[in-house]
């Protein structure tokens, strides 16, 4: 059955992150605390960020005069992007206008989206590999 728009509106606290891989592994880019929110808006605007837990602080106030290793390593350890958003059946599709990845801008991210009855949201996605391996990136999340 389709997902309805209400179903998803406001802001989603991040649960998990994990990529399961098709010979069985299972990653989590942002460690075992990650930090994020999502959330949708009833106008059609979607936010995304996810940060690792314990990041590092720059220790200066002006992130632009921290040290290139440094910029790498708060890049490496947020995401971010935004868009409209609609539903398409079961899936929620993001259309992302603006992200920490300019590669990701113009793209469309598609997940799909599973309601659980205690209140939560999970979005997963399928990616092909080389080789003919996958994974899936799933994603959990807690409202409110």
């Amino acid at each position: 059955m389709a997902h309805r728009p209400n179903d998803f509106l406001g802001t989603w606290n991040l649960v998990d992150w994990r990529i399961e891989y098709s010979d069985g592994g299972v990653t989590r880019p942002f460690g075992d605390c990650p930090h994020g929110y999502i959330i949708y808006s009833a106008d059609g605007i979607m936010s995304a960020s996810i940060a690792r837990g314990r990041r590092a602080a720059l220790g200066i106030a002006n992130a632009r005069n921290a040290a290139v290793e440094q910029k790498a390593e708060a890049f490496d350890s947020y995401f971010h992007y935004a868009g409209p958003w609609r539903i398409e059946g079961t899936d929620v599709v993001h259309a992302v206008t603006m992200s920490l990845n300019p590669d990701m801008s113009g793209t469309e991210q598609r997940r799909l989206a599973v309601f659980d009855n205690a209140g939560g949201l999970e979005l997963s996605a399928h990616e092909a590999l080389k080789g003919g391996a996958s994974r899936r990136h799933v994603l959990q999340w807690k409202q409110g």
